[in-house]
């Protein structure tokens, strides 16, 4: 039976890249788990007047490279193993982009769906409340995730203003532009994924104007998938589902009028002219490019056979378990893997401390630009020194990139 539990897989991920570089015991037992975890109980008045007790998480993964960085998530099934697996990949994610910051990741167990806004408020003030003390520019910083918004994020950077009585901006990134926001940071998971399907096309001599792209979960980073695929590179969408179901249309849907339907209606159910699709019937449609977009572990041993998809784009957290990456490895599908494909999040939040820090913005060109530029050597710094060996796939590659810069911070710190 497939292991689902993604702290394990991070970790079977991570021992099989510590094993090609012939990392010694000791550091590879450190690497192996978060540095630092913090788990908190948070009391929340609701509209009728109740109180109702919500769980909440921090992982600190590694910071030898830099101060902590990652999203917060609000889920219902949030868990600590959920929130270590994140927390482990944005670790190897900064590294593999080169910028300078470790790894860290939050979470809250709630189902914010069934919350009103000034539930949420008090919720995100509540959690900023107990985890103000670990925060801090030179100490970890959370971004927007999973059932979080910009919104959620002012009002925490709020609150911690509050607490510190100083203006803090950088404590929190994914603002509001008006609050000190990057221009650029909404589509940023996005766009970098399509700056690396962009370059995987032109080592495959893959020509993508024309081709097709089918998109797993209609979120944000999937809906600017559809967008952007379709403006930068020509992709046609002819697949796209959401945790309601899909719609097929093999001639192609105008992209912006496929994320309007959804913003519109919430889902992506009756769409004219499309054929209802599951989920599991999307994955294995013959495209050019998937893009799984949802959550962990869609793609397993069970379905990886039946994937058809020249370019596998993972701009989901995990959604490829170990045993599915070597089938697919095995029948030529060329994966970007989650933490290199999805890092153009991480990469614009950086840009944002780095703005908030020197208290001067850029425009919207210049983060394109230097989006693209560190997207693309870092997709070159993966295929090109290791991509050609026949003993190793990408997610490999790129896993022994990133632990290689980690670990080499961490013997020169002197920890191991």
């Amino acid at each position: 039976m497939t292991n689902t539990n993604p702290f394990a897989i991070a970790q079977q991920q991570f021992d099989e890249a510590a094993e090609l570089l012939g990392l010694e015991p000791a550091l590879r037992e450190f690497l192996r788990w978060p540095q630092r975890e913090f788990r908190v109980t948070l009391p929340v008045k609701m509209d009728d007047g109740s109180v109702q007790v919500f769980h909440g998480y921090r992982v600190q993964y590694n910071s030898s490279r830099g101060p902590t960085k990652g999203g917060l998530r609000w889920h219902p099934d949030e868990t600590i193993d959920t929130v270590r697996a994140l927390a482990a990949w944005m670790t190897w994610k900064t590294a593999v982009v080169n910028i300078p910051l470790g790894g860290g990741k939050g979470g809250v167990t709630c189902n914010p769906k069934e919350l009103s806004d000034r539930e949420k408020e008090n919720l995100a003030r509540a959690y900023m409340g107990a985890v103000a003390h670990i925060l801090g520019v030179t100490k970890d910083v959370p971004a927007p995730d999973v059932y979080t918004t910009p919104q959620i994020m002012a009002w925490m950077m709020d609150e911690y203003e509050k607490i510190v009585r100083e203006s803090h901006p950088g404590v929190i990134t994914g603002k509001p532009i008006p609050l000190g926001g990057s221009q650029g940071r909404g589509d940023a998971t996005a766009r970098g994924g399509i700056y690396t399907v962009r370059e995987a096309a032109k080592v495959l001599n893959i020509k993508t104007d024309g081709s097709t792209m089918a998109i797993n979960g209609f979120g944000n980073a999937g809906q600017f998938a559809a967008l952007l695929g379709e403006e930068l590179l020509g992709l046609k969408l002819v697949a796209a589902s959401d945790s309601r179901g899909g719609i097929y249309n093999p001639k192609g849907m105008l992209a912006k009028n496929v994320v309007d339907y959804k913003l519109k209606e919430g889902s992506l159910q009756g769409f004219p002219g499309t054929d209802a699709i599951s989920n599991e019937e999307l994955l294995e449609l013959d495209v050019s490019v998937l893009f799984p977009s949802a959550l962990e572990g869609v793609i397993t041993k069970e379905n990886a056979g039946r994937i058809k998809a020249k370019i596998v784009c993972e701009l989901a957290n995990g959604p490829t378990t170990p045993e599915a990456d070597t089938i697919l490895w095995k029948n030529g599908l060329f994966v970007i893997p989650d933490f290199l494909a999805n890092a153009g999040g991480v990469t614009v939040s950086y840009f944002e401390q780095v703005q908030n820090t020197y208290n001067f913005y850029w425009d919207l060109d210049d983060v394109h630009r230097r989006l693209d530029a560190r997207m693309t050597q870092a997709f070159h710094d993966v295929y090109d020194q290791y991509a050609g060996r026949k003993d190793i796939h990408m997610r490999q590659a790129a896993y022994m990139i990133a632990i290689a810069r980690v670990a080499e911070a961490c013997r020169l710190r002197g920890w191991v």
